[in-house]
């Protein structure tokens, strides 16, 4: 691999779905895109998937039609990595999980699908107008003290685990008040706007 010249694209997804078997996708997944020369680290779970591959530049457009050819990851987001070689991995590991991101809450509880929705820049920038949106930084405190948004509330915690309940109770009381919520890639974000949604927030 280090040898090769082939160009590789480096690339991360997630998606929150309910998977009935995960086993059983684990493995139709590890059939489909070794063909494609994926490697990489993929973990599945009942609430969905979370995966980080490299695959051959020539292969990008044939994983992406194969991947959006599974209807709930059809339209999933593809953030390709920059300044990247694509030698990320060397062999191709699907995991299955209890969860695809440890946050210690009871999934059994709420539905994982039900999240609140993506904004558009412009849609931010009118809500963080309104004096009475309240804004969440859902990333940890090393992250949140790189740069945040001026008045988000940031939890001082080094885990997403830690921070549900932290930033619930950083809300008591603000239920009636729009919240927005930002993260590094999405995956984060998701999972808690569906947790608070369930706790009667939004």
């Amino acid at each position: 691999m280090l040898e090769s010249g082939e160009a590789r694209t480096t690339l991360s997804f997630y998606r929150y779905h309910q998977i009935e078997d995960p086993a059983q996708f684990r493995d139709e997944l590890y059939r489909r895109w070794s063909k494609l020369g994926v490697f990489g680290r993929i973990y599945v779970a009942r609430e969905g998937i979370n995966g980080q591959v490299s695959l051959p530049g020539k292969d990008f457009e044939a994983f992406r039609q194969d991947m959006y050819s599974i209807p709930w990851l059809d339209g999933a987001r593809l953030n390709i990595a920059v300044d990247d070689d694509g030698k990320s991995f060397y062999k191709l590991k699907i995991k299955v999980r209890g969860k695809i991101v440890a946050d210690g809450l009871d999934d059994r509880s709420f539905d994982v699908t039900k999240r609140g929705r993506h904004l558009s820049a412009e849609e931010v920038n009118q809500l963080m107008e309104d004096p009475g949106t309240i804004v969440v930084d859902m990333r940890n405190h090393y992250e949140s003290e790189v740069g945040h948004f001026e008045g988000a509330i940031c939890p001082d915690v080094e885990t997403f685990r830690e921070a549900l309940p932290i930033v619930e109770e950083m809300l008591k009381g603000k239920k009636d008040h729009p919240i927005i919520m930002y993260c590094t890639g999405g995956i984060r974000c998701e999972k808690a706007s569906a947790y608070y949604l369930h706790k009667g927030f939004g």
